[in-house]
């Protein structure tokens, strides 16, 4: 039956008589172009006929991933018609089907299922919607009739996997493939290469797996506050490991046949202590354990590097090879008398112009070799060369500042896509490396910024999540960092922008659970934990307060905003209320009368310095929050610094606030938090002084720090300076030690 008679007809019919029942389950992720469903049912048969023309034989092969597909015959045909028979065709896509070049069209009627591509990546999403939808369905063998239309976005689809920091086995990539198939991805970069150990055979430095694969403590922060030293495979104490040529020969063919191309990374310049600690002649030193770059301005580095990328390259027929070139130090450099000889007899004028260098000798290598490089976004310092493509991780001004070069660019912002972040409240979750990042935050994310010039549009190629594993020893915890967050990068690289709805998906997203349990992925469940969000109207003199919660229905939630227990009989929440007055509002969320998630405590506070204006004695220093507004705008900061409201320090806290009018003074407080990972500290102590006049100040009382520096877990502490008795003033001083001369963020001045 033609494509065309095949979409009328299911139109028709569905809008004659929508299917609604269990079996019609189309939450497909990512979200097609278009479903259209019908109203009759196809029946899977364990050993049901694929009938392919020659371009999609191996495609065909992946229908028995279909959880109902056991033991699928499968033939091969010349001509590309569907007969009248109960199979599953996979056609080459004509003139007449109206096809844009990189979609796919798969029609289900009652007889057969039809698929047509122009080619076999095309036909590879095809099938793995197929396989998908039949883990959806209650009962996988039957599928309502329907006709999908769909095609990417992008075409660069992006997961990233370090095994460098903890080597994970080869059976875990390949289910990492596995899945990522099912959502579209198309490639997997594997970091393979850095400091805390080398993970691929090379023959020619049978050193580097012998030793610079292996150290002596099996977690990345044990060797890492340990001495980091790299040890003999065999010894004891011997913690690491590394693939074969032949295992990565073997994943990479693993992943084509699933349409998924893998991108090694060997890092270069810098994140090499571990080549260096074996060839010590490499670095600028001459000595192991000294630094983490090589020395560009001797000759061997490059011997060495072109022998290692000869080997790579008979691996891995990627288009793209990652030379890493991130947070080189480049201190060595700049002493270095071969780096010193190299830059006079190149005319480099700077250490950043001399990585540019050695970028540009490995890209005309590569090109040489009909390959392309790929780098972090450092490498556009001292200069880019014409074939590079650019990760952007370092916010987005790195790829802007490329595409608009006429470079292609793969975005992978920290602030989005870094899988390492914490996904909930850091303190009910394994230690991390830092950062705060939702499952709606990623979903959020538009690949496209708007600084770019609307002619340099098509040089982003999509998007790329990073799962770095310095806090991630084990496969189950890699799991559960990356998915579910996955499905929403999957989505925002595939679906159409003005296509994209975070209720929608997250109402599909519920579907997708059991599919990740069926797979057996340790995936992130969602959380019972109750947020909130506390907004003042500075007009009503009020709080608007927001609960929320990671569950689809957040109605479940009981508060109370007396300072009591929440209990079943408290008030239910149905929708943000107001509060005029300061309060102590404790909040959970209940299941079938009893509370399954933890209590959660706040202060909404209604003070007198809201809206005053603040005197910055000591400015902020990179995290601005809201600026001057910032410390009196009514609003708490949240679970990250990121939020908005926190506004970070790297000098000792000094501000003034201006209530305008003699005031009486009871209390003065401020919140400050501890995430020691990223050096986020406590102060020491905080002070508070008043005075009449602003220039006569006198010590009110001071709040001491109780909190331990050793302390890794995300803390916060409300430094409250209580008065022994009222105190006119208008001016009101608070100041904040810095002992660790780390960060110091606070979010608010409280006067009552």
């Amino acid at each position: 039956m033609p494509l065309a008679k095949i979409v009328i007809t299911i139109l028709f019919s569905s809008l004659i008589c929508p299917a609604i029942n269990a079996q019609n389950n189309f939450d497909i992720i990512p979200k097609p172009v278009s479903v259209s469903t019908g109203s009759g049912n196809f029946t899977f048969q364990p050993d049901i006929d694929i009938i392919t023309t020659v371009a999609f034989k191996d495609a065909a092969v992946l229908l028995n991933e279909h959880p109902a597909i056991k033991n699928a015959r499968i033939k091969t045909v010349k001509k590309n018609d569907a007969a009248n028979k109960h199979a599953i065709y996979m056609l080459n896509a004509t003139e007449a089907d109206k096809l844009p070049e990189n979609a796919y069209s798969l029609a289900v009627n009652e007889e057969n299922i039809i698929i047509k591509a122009w080619d076999k990546p095309q036909m590879i999403n095809a099938v793995y919607t197929l396989v998908q939808l039949g883990y959806l369905q209650q009962d996988p063998k039957t599928l309502t009739t329907a006709v999908i239309i769909d095609e990417p976005r992008f075409s660069y689809r992006g997961l990233h996997l370090d095994v460098s920091r903890h080597f994970m086995p080869l059976s875990f990539v390949k289910k990492y493939i596995d899945v990522m198939a099912i959502y579209k991805f198309n490639n997997l970069h594997w970091h393979l290469t850095d400091g805390a150990g080398w993970r691929l055979e090379i023959k020619k430095y049978p050193q580097l797996t012998r030793l610079a694969a292996w150290r002596t403590h099996a977690g990345w922060k044990e060797w890492w506050n340990n001495g980091r030293r790299y040890i003999e495979k065999g010894a004891p104490n011997a913690s690491g490991g590394f693939y074969t040529q032949q295992q990565a020969k073997e994943l990479v063919d693993y992943a084509a046949k699933k349409g998924i191309n893998v991108i090694p990374e060997i890092e270069m310049p810098g994140h090499s202590e571990e080549v260096l600690a074996v060839f010590p002649e490499l670095s600028c030193t001459g000595k192991p354990y000294t630094q983490s770059e090589f020395c560009i301005g001797n000759p061997e580095t490059f011997t060495f590097l072109k022998n290692v990328l000869d080997e790579v390259l008979t691996i891995f027929p990627s288009r793209y090879i990652h030379i890493g070139g991130d947070e080189a130090d480049k201190k060595h450099w700049e002493t270095c008398p071969k780096d010193q000889a190299l830059m006079q007899k190149e005319g480099l004028r700077s250490v950043d112009e001399l990585q540019s260098y050695a970028i540009k000798q490995m890209d005309i290598y590569l090109q040489s070799k009909g390959r392309r490089i790929i780098g972090w976004d450092e490498i556009l310092e001292g200069g880019l060369s014409g074939g590079a493509t650019v990760m952007s991780w370092r916010g987005e001004a790195g790829g802007i500042r490329s595409a608009n070069a006429g470079h292609d660019v793969i975005m992978t912002p920290g602030s989005h896509l870094y899988f390492d972040s914490y996904q909930t409240d850091p303190r009910t979750q394994p230690e991390a490396i830092g950062g705060f990042l939702t499952l709606e935050k990623v979903y959020s994310y538009d690949p496209v910024p708007a600084a770019i010039a609307p002619d340099k549009v098509n040089h982003i190629l999509g998007a790329q999540a990073n799962l770095w594993t310095e806090y991630i020893p084990t496969t189950e915890q890699a799991e559960y960092m990356v998915f579910p967050r996955a499905l929403a990068l999957a989505e925002l690289d595939w679906t159409a922008k003005e296509k994209k709805n975070w209720k929608d998906f997250q109402q599909r997203l519920q579907s997708h659970y059991k599919l990740l349990q069926d797979l057996n992925v340790n995936y992130y469940r969602p959380s019972y934990n109750v947020g909130h969000e506390s907004i003042y109207n500075p007009d009503k003199k009020s709080n608007l307060i927001t609960l929320t919660t990671e569950q689809l229905n957040a109605k479940n939630i009981h508060y109370t905003v007396n300072g009591t227990a929440p209990q079943i009989s408290s008030t239910y929440y149905v929708a943000p209320f107001e509060l005029n007055h300061s309060a102590v509002v404790n909040a959970a969320y209940f299941q079938d009368s009893i509370q399954i998630g933890p209590t959660l405590t706040f202060i909404t506070d209604i003070h007198k310095a809201i809206g005053k204006p603040v005197m910055y004695n000591s400015k902020w220093d990179g995290y601005p929050a809201q600026n001057e507004a910032t410390m009196t705008n009514g609003i708490m900061g949240g679970l990250t610094y990121h939020d908005g409201q926190w506004q970070g320090f790297t000098r000792p806290v000094d501000l003034i606030v201006d209530m305008q009018e003699t005031t009486i003074i009871n209390s003065v407080a401020m919140n400050f938090m501890q995430l020691i990972g990223p050096g986020v500290y406590m102060p020491g102590e905080m002070q508070v002084l008043l005075s009449g006049d602003g220039k006569n100040f006198q010590l009110a009382g001071v709040a001491y720090n109780d909190i331990s520096d050793k302390d890794s877990r995300l803390l916060f502490k409300r430094f409250d300076v209580k008065l022994e008795k009222p105190q006119q003033a208008r001016y009101v001083q608070v100041k904040a030690t810095n002992p660790k001369r780390g960060y110091l963020f606070t979010d608010e001045i409280i006067v009552y």
